[in-house]
């Protein structure tokens, strides 16, 4: 296999991303000057180092802050009685686009499948356990899944309902679900703001 086919296969593995893309991508970087080359390939180099996992949310964010912390874990203006559990880092980007939610949030890292018990393994549910446990001393009263609506998001939701039973009754924390301004089958990554918003306000 050549270089060129290797880098070809890496953006294949690219989620959301086919054959025809990988190529287009590919061919994409024999247009670019060797000094962008050379930019990106140290940009990908160093990528580790200067990207980090929040250790209140799980989510990537450049390293800025001296504890470690994301922008919204570590601003003193968010609503700390409310944790919205996601499944992935981009769709904390769509919600704050819709801009009426002032909470905190969780990244699980994943679903769980309906017909693929396995995945659990993989997701960090014993962490979340922990940071509730954290976040009810700081207010916290209420936990909104916020998943995809669709079988494993529903699944996923019944999921952390299990998981967190004995904190969710010991400290009566409130569950809610996004509310169907999402309609059945869609992501939540790719939904538009108006969309979010409705699912948040009407969130039972």
């Amino acid at each position: 296999m050549t270089a060129f086919e290797k880098i070809i296969r890496h953006f294949e593995r690219f989620p959301g991303i086919g054959s025809r893309q990988a190529k287009r991508f590919a061919f994409h970087l024999l247009t670019l000057d060797q000094s962008d080359l050379t930019e990106l390939a140290e940009l990908i180099r160093t990528i580790r180092t200067n990207v980090i996992v929040c250790p209140s949310c799980a989510r990537f964010h450049s390293l800025q802050s001296p504890d470690r912390n994301c922008s919204v874990c570590g601003s003193t203006m968010r609503d700390r009685s409310k944790l919205t559990v996601v499944e992935r880092d981009t769709d904390i980007d769509a919600i704050e686009r819709s801009g009426v939610y002032d909470g905190l949030y969780f990244v699980l890292g994943g679903t769980v499948p309906l017909l693929d018990s396995q995945d659990v393994k993989r997701l960090r549910g014993g962490m979340l356990k922990q940071i509730v446990e954290t976040r009810v001393t700081e207010g916290l009263k209420e936990i909104i899944l916020g998943f995809s609506v669709n079988p494993d998001g529903e699944n996923t939701g019944r999921y952390i309902e299990t998981l967190l039973r004995e904190q969710i009754e010991k400290n009566a924390l409130k569950i809610s679900h996004l509310g169907r301004g999402l309609s059945t089958g869609s992501e939540l990554e790719y939904a538009d703001p108006e969309t979010i918003k409705n699912a948040l306000k009407n969130r039972s």
